[in-house]
């Protein structure tokens, strides 16, 4: 690897491998100081390291696989699952591969789910309003216990597997719906809903764990918050455009709606650009993104990615997991 860039929100820096880093502060989501950071100089980076959800789209890899560079672009790494953020089909085009480190984060995201369904089940966050007001408020009526809940899981991939596991080990019934038939992660099967819709339907508690893909983007719409029994909650953790915030909004607003609560911790509008619908609801549980981030998820990916990485500049894949344009 001889070189690689390094970008996040702002500021931003390049890093030189194998030499004396160099640093330079920008806006990584203003995608013309992007490319210049780049091709400054007409080094160019074999390597790209990806964070903050970055766009990564045509302009820049264009730019940064110019054969004209010393080093262009060979690979670009994220150390985490999602890779939505970058244009895969233009990286193909450019010669660009593309890895990741799927599974990296799945206990982390589990973990924070679980944490989700219990601030908003055991209405933590407005007793803590509350109290900070000076108020000693009590419920009205009691809370539900786990082991009175149904989970529902969309999504059986590693980190819904994770979640699954963990839930059932506390006691909560879980049932999960998935398109993907392949064979899962190892562990205990997990009851299957006949349809998303069945889910909806039957659930108290319902997570999303799904990819975005133009198949899942706008998956959870009016019509399906509808579905979704009185009372009940939804878990985000995935990605923000599986979501219509618009309609979830407005659910959370309408009392003759069956949803009594939401968490969000993916947005379809992130980082500079953060805005929602959402802001301002007292029933709806706002996170920046952190589900997968703790020290020990965040250490395996950041390893992970770098022997992909290196791998791949290498040119040895085998094994490593590329993200198809």
């Amino acid at each position: 690897m001889e070189s690689g860039l390094h970008h996040g929100r702002s500021p931003s820096w390049a890093v030189s491998v194998g030499g004396k880093g160099d640093s330079v502060d920008f806006d990584a989501f203003d995608e013309a100081a992007l490319v210049a950071e780049t091709v400054r100089g007409g080094i160019g980076h074999a390597a790209v390291k990806s964070r903050g959800g970055v766009p990564l789209r045509e302009a820049f890899l264009a730019a940064a696989a110019d054969p004209a560079l010393a080093h262009p672009l060979r690979v670009i790494g994220r150390a985490g699952a999602g890779t939505d953020h970058v244009d895969r089909a233009a990286a193909a085009r450019h010669g660009v591969a593309v890895t990741h480190t799927p599974g990296s984060n799945a206990t982390a995201v589990a973990e924070f789910a679980l944490a989700q369904l219990l601030a908003l089940t055991r209405h933590l966050t407005a007793y803590n309003d509350a109290a900070h007001r000076g108020s000693w408020s009590t419920p009205a009526a009691p809370a539900v216990g786990l082991a009175e809940l149904t989970l529902g899981i969309v999504g059986l991939g590693r980190i819904g597997v994770a979640l699954a596991e963990r839930a059932t080990a506390l006691g909560i019934a879980v049932q999960a719906f998935s398109r993907d038939r392949r064979p899962r992660p190892a562990g205990a099967p997990v009851p299957r809903a006949a349809s998303l819709a069945a889910l909806l339907a039957t659930s108290d508690v319902v997570s999303l764990h799904l990819p975005l893909t133009p198949r899942t983007r706008g998956l959870i719409g009016r019509a399906e918050l509808d579905l979704m029994r009185p009372g009940s909650v939804l878990l985000n953790t995935a990605r923000g455009g599986i979501v219509d915030e618009q309609a979830l909004a407005e659910a959370l607003r309408d009392p003759a709606r069956p949803l009594a609560a939401a968490a969000v911790d993916t947005f379809a509008h992130e980082h500079a650009a953060f805005a929602s619908p959402l802001f301002g609801l007292p029933n709806a549980l706002l996170t920046p993104h952190v589900a997968g981030m703790t020290r020990g998820a965040m250490a395996t990916a950041a390893l992970a990615c770098a022997d992909h990485v290196a791998a791949l500049l290498d040119g040895r894949p085998e094994g490593v997991p590329v993200v198809a344009g």
